[in-house]
């Protein structure tokens, strides 16, 4: 439980100093452009993997407590769900440095007109679509693979037949 509490105490601590970095660093962008950098990101949903974070790290935590005191299973989990409901309101702290983040790399027209996309049919398709097309194209690349491979290794060993290989 003490080396628990450590770790959880050093990356709160380091989590509150790269907090303090990027705030700085926040100072210097205008609202108008972290603005259309939220927009950006609520067009293209790319922060919707961050919806994943806390129910897994809930479930950490339960499983922690549980590994402690299986006996208390029903409490730990009552009081972990109660907890992470309490804690969720601060998703908007990870909405905010994720607009950071892009605010950094583009500037406030890029990100208008990345909204513009992703808001436009073609960008909503390639939203819906992106996991069929994320999935072809890993199977299109793992066929490919193995063909360079079977040819590569047919090539070196056709050069290297004199070899004795």
């Amino acid at each position: 439980m003490k080396n628990l509490m450590k770790t959880v105490l050093g990356f709160a601590g380091v989590l509150l100093v790269m907090g303090n970095l990027n705030m700085a660093h926040a100072e210097d962008m205008a609202e108008s452009h972290i603005q259309a950098a939220k927009l950006a990101l609520s067009a293209s949903k790319a922060t919707t993997p961050f919806d994943q974070i806390l129910p897994g790290l809930s479930e950490r935590v339960k499983q922690g407590f549980i590994q402690i005191r299986p006996d208390l299973s029903d409490d730990i989990s009552r009081v972990t769900d109660e907890t992470a409901i309490e804690v969720a309101a601060r998703r908007g702290d990870l909405e905010n440095e994720a607009a950071r983040v892009y605010a950094k790399v583009f500037s406030e027209d890029e990100l208008k007109t990345i909204a513009e996309f992703y808001n436009s049919p073609a960008g909503q398709k390639l939203i819906s679509e992106a996991p069929i097309l994320a999935r072809e194209m890993s199977g299109a690349s793992k066929v490919w693979a193995n063909g360079i491979y079977r040819d590569l290794s047919d090539k070196v060993r056709a050069k290297l037949k004199d070899k004795g290989l």
